[in-house]
């Protein structure tokens, strides 16, 4: 397999037009529900709305363009919030530029050197592991915003233990109309994903609790009374390089290349087995490299391929890069149109989106059963990584978690080499 073969090359071979229509529909569909997550995960990680969009649009492009897989949608996603929120308070939005800039051009190494084979080897365990514990401090990062609590100005927290003893000082802050507005888009995101699959319920959400706040008496916090909202594109800037800033960024910028590089492959994985092909996995690092260089330079923040979205490309009818491509044209329409429009969402609702976020990414079910059937040692590892997501960092987590895995493994192997040995003379005895 070719280390570079982007599937624009070979997807459109024997396309009619009800394909193109197809892939067409897809990729609008997909835009509406990229929106608002798109937004509230820019949010999140202490950035501004727009550039969760530039990251669509650039990323999401430039992926599908060159990426090793047809329908893999790629954008930003939960995975980055904590990371990117400690570089941008720790280094600035130069700092997390630079950090992008240098996870890309790992994300390309990776894929030169044919890594993208090699990440399966990275333990489930560990991925469950991190992935619950990066619900979790999403979860506790959002509680501020759904219960409309006020700190004091200048307030910064970064660990996910801090943000949570915020909530708590601060809890006699707390907006029952915030609250109340936040219940009833945890409500309608609940219900309306039984009603339909086309139309998405953060959609909805975001709708109808726009609405509600334009009554004179509720009292909630929105998108435009926090941040500047801005619909210019995005201009080029290239951070400032030194090395002890290098060095300073290198471990977070190695965790976003690690993370970006599994999430993107389990999302090529997924889709293969619902459009029955085969991405080239060292393709896709090479073009979410690509992107992520982009996306470094243009203001956004990291992107990896998202699983859900992807899925839903699948789900409606996309099949070729083509979906990809159109999901974010229609982004780019939704930025210079209709950016201005995004400064009446309700914070709350940001915050109601992004529970949901945490509770589809959290794979409880998962974690539950390692638990339940997995030895001693695969829980010791599962625990441990979701302990330090939560309480530390990502960095920690995967570095500590791989370390202990391979070493009870190691351990293994030389505890059951002497017991061989050792059994060995015995059998030639009798």
């Amino acid at each position: 397999m070719k280390v570079f073969a982007p599937k624009t090359l070979t997807a459109f071979k024997n396309y009619k037009s009800k394909d193109y229509i197809s892939d067409i529909v897809a990729g609008i569909i997909v835009a509406i529900i990229a929106l608002p997550l798109s937004i509230a995960l820019a949010i999140a990680s202490g950035a501004t709305p727009e550039m969760g969009l530039f990251t669509a649009i650039i990323a999401g492009f430039t992926t599908a363009l060159l990426g090793g897989s047809k329908v893999n949608i790629t954008g930003p996603t939960a995975a980055f919030a904590t990371i990117v929120a400690g570089i941008i308070v720790n280094e600035g939005f130069d700092g997390l530029f630079l950090a992008t800039l240098m996870a890309g051009a790992l994300l390309i190494l990776m894929g030169l050197l044919r890594i993208g084979t090699l990440i399966k080897y990275i333990p489930h365990t560990i991925t469950i592991g991190f992935t619950a514990g990066i619900a979790v401090t999403l979860v506790i990062g959002q509680l501020k915003d759904f219960l409309g609590l006020s700190y004091p100005a200048g307030t910064v927290a970064i660990e996910t233990v801090e943000k949570l003893e915020l909530v708590v000082k601060h809890f006699s802050s707390f907006n029952p109309w915030a609250f109340g507005i936040g219940l009833l888009g945890l409500a309608i995101l609940i219900v309306w994903a039984k009603i339909s699959k086309k139309i998405p319920g953060s959609l909805i959400a975001v709708l109808v609790g726009a609405l509600v706040c334009l009554i004179p008496a509720i009292n909630a916090n929105t998108i435009g009374s926090l941040y500047t909202i801005s619909s210019s594109l995005p201009k080029f800037h290239f951070p400032e390089i030194t090395g002890e800033r290098i060095l300073a960024l290198l471990p977070s910028a190695f965790t976003i290349a690690l993370l970006a590089g599994i999430e993107s492959l389990l999302s090529c994985v997924v889709s293969d087995k619902m459009i029955d092909d085969k991405h080239n996995s060292n393709t896709e690092l090479i073009a979410l490299g690509a992107s992520n260089l982009f996306v470094g330079c243009l203001g956004g923040i990291p992107a990896t391929g998202a699983i859900a979205r992807t899925a839903a490309n699948v789900k409606n009818g996309g099949r070729s890069p083509l979906s990809g491509m159109v999901h974010a044209v229609i982004l780019l329409l939704v930025l210079v149109l209709l950016m201005p429009l995004a400064s009446y969402i309700p914070m709350p609702i940001i915050a109601a989106i992004l529970f949901i976020v945490a509770y589809n990414m959290s794979e409880w079910r998962e974690f539950v059963a390692v638990i339940k059937t997995k030895k001693w040692n695969d829980i010791l590892v599962l625990v441990l990584t979701f302990a330090l997501t939560v309480i530390f960092d990502l960095v920690k987590a995967i570095a500590v978690g791989i370390v202990l895995h391979y070493a009870i493994v190691l351990a293994y192997a030389i505890a059951k080499k002497r017991k061989a040995k050792a059994e060995e003379p015995q059998e030639k005895i009798e």
